[in-house]
């Protein structure tokens, strides 16, 4: 039996899911903004107690590595480090555009659609990408694109039939054009760990894993330019 615990701190929610290939899928979430090292690792043994599940039995510890709020993204991938560390057992890194793309179609359960995924970025910016739900395994999000962050006079839909989903949708600067072609637009949604859980449940199969310090945050932004005061003469 394989057991996999996901983490994910990449918005305003912090979440918690216990996947496991006999079928087993649970979750919990909270709004907890500024607040995720608070309960991430509480939510982590109420989730393993509810489930009688023991840590040391898990096979894998699953996170949301990005794109998101780079504290957050931060948090749990230090926590799924230093939890797979005290186990010795590996880690599965899970796109947080991914796991909403994933969200949006379990939602929205329609077939041959496209699914835009963007997150705000601040700095006038969006987290972007495209995927597409394979119909005969529905745990594999297919990224149609590589992910990006870019204004989002930037952005491009590949796909001319398509949903969109995520934060950045509902920046001021979104194209009125990306919103009003999509056949629904949930601005609402968040990435989430119970998606995640069943992404890393495809990626362990696969052989997708990687070493605990390995488990590093993807920022997507290379390099944060500050502005800085100016210097006294």
């Amino acid at each position: 039996m394989t057991q996999i615990l996901a983490l994910d701190t990449s918005g305003t929610s912090c979440s918690v899911a216990l996947w496991s290939d006999t079928g087993l899928l649970i979750g919990k979430e909270e709004l907890a903004e500024r607040q995720h090292t608070q309960r991430l690792l509480p939510m982590v043994k109420e989730l393993l107690l509810e489930a009688d599940v023991k840590m040391s039995s898990l096979d894998a510890i699953a996170y949301g590595r990005g794109p998101g709020s780079f504290t957050g993204i931060r948090i749990a991938a230090g926590v799924a480090q230093g939890l797979a560390f005290g186990i010795d057992c590996k880690v599965i890194p899970i796109s947080t555009l991914a796991a909403l793309a994933l969200r949006c179609h379990q939602r929205s359960n329609v077939a041959d659609v496209a699914y835009v995924c963007s997150l705000d970025a601040r700095m006038a910016e969006v987290y972007w990408g495209e995927y597409i739900i394979d119909e005969t395994h529905p745990e594999l999000a297919l990224p149609q694109v590589a992910e990006r962050v870019c204004s989002p006079g930037q952005v491009k839909v590949m796909n001319s039939v398509y949903a969109a989903c995520g934060s950045g949708m509902a920046v001021a600067n979104m194209p009125e054009a990306i919103l009003t072609s999509a056949q629904s637009v949930c601005s609402e949604l968040e990435p989430r760990a119970l998606e995640m859980a069943r992404l890393a449940g495809v990626d362990f199969v696969l052989g997708r894993q990687c070493a605990p310090e390995d488990a590093l945050p993807v920022y997507l932004r290379d390099e944060v330019t500050w502005q800085k005061l100016p210097r006294y003469q």
